[in-house]
């Protein structure tokens, strides 16, 4: 049996940037279900950090973390870009326009409110005027991630702190031994540590049932994002990220094709997602409802989970029902840009280390994030 101080399940970006956290504090094993890491939500993410999702403890959490995208990575590789996002109104989305600008406001000092013409201007296919858009809030903070580049740094860190990553390490059981939590993979391999931390993803709740800790009924919607050629002779790089008032319709570039979705949220069981036909031609047909482009042929498409708690605030906090069992959860769509956050989160409430006072500066407390404000576990 391996023993270690620190045991992380689950190698999607919670769970990498925890352990990148926490190897400084003591010996860290991560262990990963899949052949790779990242490969369900945080491979499959847009990958944009912006303020146009989320509660204000998200927004906040989004903020604290810019400074640590603004880096380069260990191996000199940015770990993000400068990247405007663009959040497009027609007449009956007006209203949430406004409400969406304000609470956006707090958190980003490059706001601009468009007209119908302006925002042509900047993204010349959509369709502007009329019964289409006739405003828009351009977000010149907001920046594109590299995931990839993300992922690679964390795990580079906790190799440098002499933590372990281990892919391939589906763990099917989880036993109490003393003050250890003993997991066992479906190799038959074993861990042992007095710290758990379930950072699982969809599949948090199923690691809590093994270890016989309450569940905190997460619930995994399924999203769907297609790929599709540019216009031909439009450059289309420095498009903005671009996204509907109200969740209907977002699009973006990447590497000379656009990449759309219909900001469908379809519930599903855990599960390596795959996208529906439905769910496919609906991208499309917003694609041609908001745009002048015509989507003759999709070269790819995908779909992952975003899991969510009831009131769409993430978790991070041990258990009230079972001792050294962490719980950082429920990131939703926005587990990359709050993983700085999270993880800095995470390592002070584990280690006992002072609450940051970047987050102090947003509002945000420990309170705001324990899983005792979901009302399961309690004792």
């Amino acid at each position: 049996m391996q023993t270690a101080d620190f045991l992380i399940v689950g190698g999607g970006i919670a769970g990498v940037s925890a352990a990148a956290r926490l190897a400084p504090h003591g010996r860290t094993i991560l262990l990963e279900a899949e052949d790779g890491f990242g490969y369900h939500s945080s491979g499959r993410s847009a990958t944009y950090y912006h303020f146009g999702i989320g509660k204000s403890v998200v927004r906040g959490m989004t903020a604290f973390s810019r400074a640590h995208f603004e880096t380069v990575g260990a191996n000199g590789t940015a770990l993000s870009r400068p990247s405007s996002a663009l959040f497009i109104a027609p007449p009956e989305m007006l209203a949430g326009l406004d409400a969406l600008e304000a609470e956006m406001r707090p958190y980003s000092d490059g706001l601009e409110r468009l007209d119908a013409d302006a925002v042509r201007a900047v993204v010349p296919v959509l369709r502007c005027g009329g019964d289409g858009i006739v405003a828009a809030v351009l977000d010149r903070t907001a920046r594109r991630l590299d995931s990839e580049a993300l992922q690679q740094d964390y795990r580079a860190a906790i190799k440098r702190e002499g933590g372990r990553s281990i892919a391939g390490a589906r763990v099917v059981a989880i036993a109490r031994d003393g003050a250890a939590w003993v997991a066992t993979t479906a190799a038959g391999d074993r861990f042992a540590a007095p710290v758990l931390v379930n950072a699982a993803g969809a599949w948090c709740d199923g690691i809590a049932r093994l270890a016989g800790v309450v569940p905190l009924g997460l619930r995994s919607l399924r999203r769907t994002i297609i790929a599709f050629d540019a216009p031909p002779g439009q450059e289309v790089r420095d498009w903005p990220f671009t996204k509907t008032a109200v969740d209907d319709f977002y699009m973006l570039p990447e590497s000379g094709r656009l990449l759309a979705c219909p900001v469908d949220e379809v519930p599903s069981e855990p599960t390596d997602a795959q996208p529906e036909e439905y769910d496919i031609a609906l991208a499309a047909a917003k694609v041609e409802h908001y745009t002048s482009l015509a989507v003759r042929r999709i070269g790819h498409s995908w779909a992952g989970l975003r899991t969510f708690t009831h009131d769409r605030v993430p978790v991070a906090g041990f258990a009230p029902d079972a001792d050294g069992f962490f719980w950082l959860a429920g990131q939703g769509g926005y587990g990359l840009q709050t993983a700085p956050a999270m993880s800095a989160i995470a390592e002070v409430l584990i280690t006992g280390g002072a609450w940051p006072a970047g987050l102090t500066d947003w509002g945000i407390a420990p309170a705001h994030l324990a899983p005792e404000r979901l009302g399961v576990g309690a004792v």
